[in-house]
Protein backbone atom coordinates (compact mmCIF):
# COMPACT_ATOMS: atom_id res chain seq x y z
CA UNK A 1 0.00 0.00 0.00
CA UNK A 2 0.67 3.79 -0.65
CA UNK A 3 0.84 6.05 2.26
CA UNK A 4 -1.23 9.19 1.20
CA UNK A 5 -2.15 12.15 2.66
CA UNK A 6 -5.73 13.32 1.83
CA UNK A 7 -7.30 16.64 2.53
CA UNK A 8 -11.56 16.02 3.52
CA UNK A 9 -11.85 19.56 4.04
CA UNK A 10 -15.68 20.10 3.68
CA UNK A 11 -16.07 16.71 2.49
CA UNK A 12 -18.70 13.81 4.48
CA UNK A 13 -17.74 10.78 6.09
CA UNK A 14 -19.84 7.57 6.64
CA UNK A 15 -19.31 5.49 9.19
CA UNK A 16 -21.73 2.74 9.72
CA UNK A 17 -21.31 1.33 13.21
CA UNK A 18 -21.89 3.19 16.61
CA UNK A 19 -19.74 0.30 18.78
CA UNK A 20 -16.14 1.56 20.10
CA UNK A 21 -14.55 1.17 17.11
CA UNK A 22 -17.08 3.23 15.03
CA UNK A 23 -16.55 6.05 17.72
CA UNK A 24 -12.87 5.75 17.46
CA UNK A 25 -12.86 6.38 13.49
CA UNK A 26 -15.64 8.96 13.67
CA UNK A 27 -13.26 11.22 15.81
CA UNK A 28 -10.38 10.69 13.83
CA UNK A 29 -12.38 12.39 10.96
CA UNK A 30 -14.18 15.12 13.05
CA UNK A 31 -11.55 17.32 13.15
CA UNK A 32 -11.57 18.02 9.27
CA UNK A 33 -15.08 16.24 7.70
CA UNK A 34 -18.39 16.05 8.42
CA UNK A 35 -18.56 12.70 9.65
CA UNK A 36 -22.21 10.73 9.80
CA UNK A 37 -22.42 8.03 12.15
CA UNK A 38 -25.33 5.18 11.25
CA UNK A 39 -26.11 2.79 13.76
CA UNK A 40 -29.01 1.26 15.65
CA UNK A 41 -27.49 1.85 19.52
CA UNK A 42 -23.85 3.83 20.12
CA UNK A 43 -21.29 2.84 22.42
CA UNK A 44 -21.30 4.67 25.44
CA UNK A 45 -18.03 6.53 23.91
CA UNK A 46 -17.10 10.26 22.67
CA UNK A 47 -17.87 10.40 18.97
CA UNK A 48 -16.14 13.66 18.42
CA UNK A 49 -18.27 16.45 16.69
CA UNK A 50 -20.26 14.31 14.38
CA UNK A 51 -23.94 13.76 14.03
CA UNK A 52 -25.20 10.73 15.16
CA UNK A 53 -28.23 8.87 12.94
CA UNK A 54 -30.14 5.85 14.75
CA UNK A 55 -31.38 3.61 12.35
CA UNK A 56 -30.00 -0.30 11.79
CA UNK A 57 -29.88 -0.55 7.87
CA UNK A 58 -30.30 -4.00 6.16
CA UNK A 59 -27.55 -5.07 3.51
CA UNK A 60 -30.00 -4.30 0.49
CA UNK A 61 -30.50 -0.62 2.36
CA UNK A 62 -26.67 0.50 2.26
CA UNK A 63 -26.39 1.51 -1.44
CA UNK A 64 -29.60 3.91 -0.54
CA UNK A 65 -27.48 5.57 2.55
CA UNK A 66 -24.18 6.00 0.03
CA UNK A 67 -27.02 7.85 -2.58
CA UNK A 68 -28.40 10.00 0.45
CA UNK A 69 -25.17 11.11 2.01
CA UNK A 70 -23.01 11.23 -0.77
CA UNK A 71 -19.64 10.27 1.17
CA UNK A 72 -15.69 11.24 0.16
CA UNK A 73 -15.16 7.70 2.23
CA UNK A 74 -17.39 5.11 4.08
CA UNK A 75 -16.23 3.18 7.10
CA UNK A 76 -17.63 -0.21 7.36
CA UNK A 77 -17.39 -0.90 11.10
CA UNK A 78 -20.30 -3.12 12.37
CA UNK A 79 -20.11 -6.49 13.79
CA UNK A 80 -22.30 -7.76 10.85
CA UNK A 81 -19.66 -9.18 8.00
CA UNK A 82 -23.37 -8.95 5.63
CA UNK A 83 -23.54 -5.26 6.59
CA UNK A 84 -19.46 -4.89 5.83
CA UNK A 85 -19.84 -6.60 3.12
CA UNK A 86 -22.30 -4.37 1.36
CA UNK A 87 -20.92 -1.40 2.88
CA UNK A 88 -17.67 -2.54 0.32
CA UNK A 89 -19.16 -3.91 -2.45
CA UNK A 90 -21.41 -0.37 -2.61
CA UNK A 91 -18.37 1.56 -2.21
CA UNK A 92 -16.47 0.08 -5.23
CA UNK A 93 -19.95 0.29 -7.29
CA UNK A 94 -19.90 4.01 -6.96
CA UNK A 95 -15.50 5.17 -7.09
CA UNK A 96 -15.81 5.87 -2.76
CA UNK A 97 -12.87 5.38 -0.90
CA UNK A 98 -13.36 2.67 1.78
CA UNK A 99 -12.24 1.45 5.26
CA UNK A 100 -13.25 -2.02 6.63
CA UNK A 101 -12.40 -2.16 10.39
CA UNK A 102 -13.27 -5.75 10.93
CA UNK A 103 -10.60 -6.90 8.59
CA UNK A 104 -6.68 -6.68 9.70
CA UNK A 105 -3.84 -8.71 7.45
CA UNK A 106 -4.44 -8.83 4.09
CA UNK A 107 -7.14 -6.42 2.63
CA UNK A 108 -9.43 -6.11 -0.34
CA UNK A 109 -7.84 -4.36 -3.74
CA UNK A 110 -8.52 -0.54 -3.30
CA UNK A 111 -9.20 -0.24 0.39
CA UNK A 112 -8.14 2.73 2.80
CA UNK A 113 -6.17 1.67 5.98
CA UNK A 114 -6.62 4.46 8.45
CA UNK A 115 -2.99 4.40 10.41
CA UNK A 116 -1.77 5.79 13.72
CA UNK A 117 -0.95 8.91 13.56
CA UNK A 118 1.18 11.74 15.47
CA UNK A 119 1.19 15.50 14.58
CA UNK A 120 2.73 18.93 15.63
CA UNK A 121 1.16 21.04 13.60
CA UNK A 122 1.93 21.34 10.44
CA UNK A 123 3.95 17.71 10.63
CA UNK A 124 2.16 14.87 10.35
CA UNK A 125 4.05 11.17 10.86
CA UNK A 126 1.75 8.52 10.32
CA UNK A 127 2.70 4.20 11.28
CA UNK A 128 0.81 1.47 9.58
CA UNK A 129 1.34 -2.12 9.88
CA UNK A 130 -1.07 -2.68 6.85
CA UNK A 131 -3.57 -4.13 9.84
CA UNK A 132 -1.51 -7.15 10.68
CA UNK A 133 0.07 -5.25 14.24
CA UNK A 134 -2.02 -2.80 15.73
CA UNK A 135 0.18 -2.43 19.14
CA UNK A 136 3.53 -1.92 17.20
CA UNK A 137 1.57 1.18 15.73
CA UNK A 138 1.02 2.08 18.87
CA UNK A 139 4.60 1.62 20.56
CA UNK A 140 5.75 3.38 17.20
CA UNK A 141 3.30 6.53 17.29
CA UNK A 142 4.12 7.04 21.36
CA UNK A 143 7.75 6.67 20.87
CA UNK A 144 7.47 9.49 18.27
CA UNK A 145 5.54 11.83 19.93
CA UNK A 146 8.97 12.57 21.94
CA UNK A 147 11.05 12.84 18.63
CA UNK A 148 8.94 14.77 16.96
CA UNK A 149 8.71 17.43 20.59
CA UNK A 150 9.50 20.75 18.68
CA UNK A 151 8.95 19.49 15.02
CA UNK A 152 6.37 22.22 13.89
CA UNK A 153 8.08 25.17 15.46
CA UNK A 154 10.96 23.79 12.83
CA UNK A 155 8.94 23.54 10.22
CA UNK A 156 7.75 27.09 10.88
CA UNK A 157 10.99 28.26 11.27
CA UNK A 158 12.26 26.63 7.84
CA UNK A 159 8.99 28.14 5.86
CA UNK A 160 9.74 31.27 6.94
CA UNK A 161 13.28 31.40 6.22
CA UNK A 162 13.08 29.91 3.01
CA UNK A 163 10.91 32.83 1.72
CA UNK A 164 12.91 35.17 3.63
CA UNK A 165 15.69 33.78 1.56
CA UNK A 166 14.20 33.68 -1.74
CA UNK A 167 13.00 37.48 -1.67
CA UNK A 168 16.40 38.34 -0.68
CA UNK A 169 17.76 36.59 -4.15
CA UNK A 170 19.63 34.12 -2.44
CA UNK A 171 20.25 30.73 -5.18
CA UNK A 172 18.79 27.55 -4.92
CA UNK A 173 21.80 25.91 -3.76
CA UNK A 174 22.89 28.14 -0.74
CA UNK A 175 18.90 28.10 0.73
CA UNK A 176 19.32 24.58 0.76
CA UNK A 177 22.15 24.88 2.55
CA UNK A 178 21.34 27.31 4.58
CA UNK A 179 17.69 25.44 5.68
CA UNK A 180 19.72 22.46 5.87
CA UNK A 181 22.60 23.46 8.58
CA UNK A 182 19.31 25.10 10.62
CA UNK A 183 16.91 21.72 11.14
CA UNK A 184 20.59 19.90 11.86
CA UNK A 185 21.42 21.89 14.32
CA UNK A 186 20.87 20.21 18.54
CA UNK A 187 21.02 23.48 20.08
CA UNK A 188 18.60 24.81 17.90
CA UNK A 189 15.96 21.87 18.41
CA UNK A 190 16.38 22.45 22.20
CA UNK A 191 15.76 25.90 22.10
CA UNK A 192 12.62 25.33 20.37
CA UNK A 193 11.47 22.45 22.17
CA UNK A 194 12.41 24.31 25.84
CA UNK A 195 10.74 27.92 24.50
CA UNK A 196 13.41 30.02 24.67
CA UNK A 197 13.68 30.69 21.19
CA UNK A 198 10.56 31.69 18.84
CA UNK A 199 10.44 31.15 15.20
CA UNK A 200 10.76 34.97 13.78
CA UNK A 201 13.72 35.56 16.33
CA UNK A 202 16.01 32.42 14.77
CA UNK A 203 14.82 33.69 11.17
CA UNK A 204 16.79 37.07 12.27
CA UNK A 205 19.48 35.68 14.37
CA UNK A 206 20.06 32.93 10.81
CA UNK A 207 19.76 35.56 8.07
CA UNK A 208 21.91 38.24 10.47
CA UNK A 209 24.54 35.10 10.49
CA UNK A 210 24.64 32.94 7.57
CA UNK A 211 24.50 36.03 4.95
CA UNK A 212 27.71 37.52 6.45
CA UNK A 213 29.42 34.63 6.29
CA UNK A 214 28.23 33.18 3.22
CA UNK A 215 29.58 35.20 0.93
CA UNK A 216 26.14 35.90 -1.02
CA UNK A 217 24.66 39.62 -0.37
CA UNK A 218 21.12 40.53 -0.85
Amino acid sequence: MIPLLHDFTNETVLVVGGGSVGARKARRFAREAQVLVVSPSFADREFGDTELIRAAPAPEDVPDWLERTTPALVVAATDDAAINDAVVEAARERGLLVNRADRSGEREVGSVVVPATVREEPVTVAVATGGTAPAVSKYLREELEETLDGAGEMARVCAGLREDLKARDISAERRREIVTDVVNSPDLWTALRTGTSNCQQVIEDVLGEKLSTGGERP
